[in-house]
């Protein structure tokens, strides 16, 4: 299972990329996406919509359940992978290509909420 080190993570499965351009983008996780299955939905957030950090915002769902996505830190939705509700199969494929939304966050990311690879590779041995 790949945790690449160049992300951040949450405790409920979400990767985040820190852009350049000081935005987030937010993806489900490769342990994420092989618990739930076969993806045959996706929700994503409206763009301009204001988020709490660890709000759920966003909806995927398999065959067998379906999780909700949480913001990982508060700020504004500015772009959402329109591709993915009709090809929801692609993060089956790749969780961490398939991005779902872009964040501008209201301050710096993480306050405590956002942990690195090593530590998120060791929260999925002890889930597992």
């Amino acid at each position: 299972m790949k945790v690449p080190a160049d992300l951040q993570y949450t405790d409920t499965h979400e990767w985040v990329r820190s852009e350049a351009d000081g935005t987030l983008t937010v993806g489900i996780t490769d342990f994420a996406q092989e618990a739930l299955g076969d993806l045959v939905f996706v929700e994503l957030p409206v763009v301009g919509r204001d988020l709490k950090a660890g709000e759920a915002c966003a909806v995927v769902e398999s065959v067998k359940a379906a999780s909700d996505v949480y913001a990982p830190a508060a700020g504004a939705v500015v772009a959402v992978n329109d591709a993915l509700p009709a090809q929801p199969e692609t993060l089956n494929a790749d969780a961490f290509g398939a991005w779902l939304f872009r964040l501008r966050p209201a301050a710096a990311p993480g306050a405590g909420r956002l942990i690195d690879a090593a530590a998120y590779a060791a929260l999925i041995a002890a889930q597992k």
